[in-house]
């Protein structure tokens, strides 16, 4: 499906964008078999990624990084490997995209020399851990504890659904320090894997994407210092509502081209395979069901890329985030659910890309936040 360039995107961009291809190319597409049967993301990929300059997209260049200063280049980060598999947007955006903003923007000198580097050279795998068993979506009420004890803090508690949990060495966690205070009492922590008390559960056995590494993460008696709080202290519910934006939009990001990476071969599909003497796609109900799927895709596009734009320039709105989040599951798992059609029986077959993505693609409304929430937050903004 040929679609006009995208209008956000400078020459600089779309030559990162080639050199993003290139590396899945050349790392990542000869593997997806081994990521399949390890339910996770060898370190090796991560390395890689690291040489290659993919993880510091956000970083200080004198921690390693590459200090681009620009969301665009996150998005086309995200975008290619969405385009690959859902769950590789998933792990890379965690680490590269959602992770990195606590560290630039809350941590402490010591803490930043202390970990970014070993992020940006794919030694030092992270995960960020909000959900909990009980909690979901909302994320005042998580009960998992930090208690001062002397110069420390005491973390007690679990947390679930945690993307790249069974394999990172630090975890941002939030734990509830002062009670009292409900949402202005939680704090963050960087805890790194070897603390004692620490441990993780199984791999989850997830309906999509086993690709991606997603872990029970229990915390029993871990010790802390102020060293590990990130940001301040009770600040944690705050600093989680600044970033999360970020992490909203690059879902949208990857829905997005997710969906229309699928549709493209979805129509490649139609054109070759044949019924009663045709190509399905020359059916009037098929073509008129693609040319709204392409005319919605088109128009996500130019939805998406405003914000993108938008928060490129510091100017994107928690609202704005949630009406993207919402709008690109939304449209992503409609555009699958069609695909599967138009494959027909083979649709439902594992062998088959287009049953795994759309497996794959109905979480992106249950995480970052469901999509009752989203449109719970943009009602606010209306008033209502």
């Amino acid at each position: 499906m040929a679609l006009p360039p995208p209008t956000v995107y400078s020459a600089d961009h779309e030559a990162f964008r080639d050199s993003v291809r290139q590396f899945v190319e050349r790392s990542v597409r000869p593997h997806l078999d081994e990521h399949l049967e390890q339910k996770a993301l060898p370190r090796q990929f991560w390395l890689d990624a690291g040489s290659q300059g993919l993880l510091g997209l956000e970083v200080p260049e004198e921690y390693g990084g590459g200090a681009a200063g620009d969301y665009r280049f996150n998005a086309i980060l995200l975008e290619e490997f969405a385009k690959v598999n859902a769950a590789l947007a998933s792990c890379m955006g965690i680490h590269a995209d959602i992770v990195p903003p606590y560290l630039t923007t809350l941590a402490t000198e010591e803490q930043r020399k202390r970990w970014l580097p070993g992020m940006v050279s794919g030694e030092l795998l992270t995960a960020i851990a909000m959900t909990e068993p009980s909690g979901g979506s909302d994320l005042a009420a998580l009960k998992t504890t930090a208690v001062r004890d002397g110069a420390d803090w005491v973390l007690d508690g679990s947390k679930t659904f945690i993307t790249n949990g069974y394999s990172a060495d630090l975890i941002i966690v939030a734990a509830r320090t002062s009670p009292e205070k409900k949402a202005r009492g939680i704090t963050l922590f960087a805890v790194e894997a070897d603390r004692p008390g620490f441990s993780r559960g199984r791999k989850l056995d997830k309906v999509g994407q086993p690709e991606s590494d997603t872990a029970e993460l229990f915390f029993d008696g871990v010790r802390v210092s102020d060293a590990e709080v990130v940001g301040e202290v009770d600040g944690g519910f705050i600093h989680m509502m600044k970033n999360l934006p970020q992490e909203r939009l690059g879902c949208s990001v990857s829905n997005l081209a997710h969906a229309e990476q699928i549709l493209a071969e979805t129509l490649e599909y139609v054109q070759e395979r044949k019924a009663f003497g045709q190509q399905i796609g020359s059916f009037q109900h098929n073509k008129f069901l693609l040319a709204e799927l392409a005319t919605k895709i088109d128009v996500t596009r130019a939805f998406v890329e405003r914000y993108v734009a938008a928060h490129a320039e510091g100017a994107l709105s928690a609202t704005d985030a949630a009406k993207a989040k919402w709008w690109t599951s939304e449209i992503q798992n409609e555009v699958l659910d069609h695909c599967v059609q138009l494959y027909g029986g083979y649709g439902y077959m594992n062998e088959y890309r287009v049953a795994r993505a759309w497996r794959d693609a109905r979480v992106t409304k249950i995480w970052a936040g469901t999509n009752e929430i989203m449109k719970e937050l943009i009602g606010r903004e209306l008033g209502l």
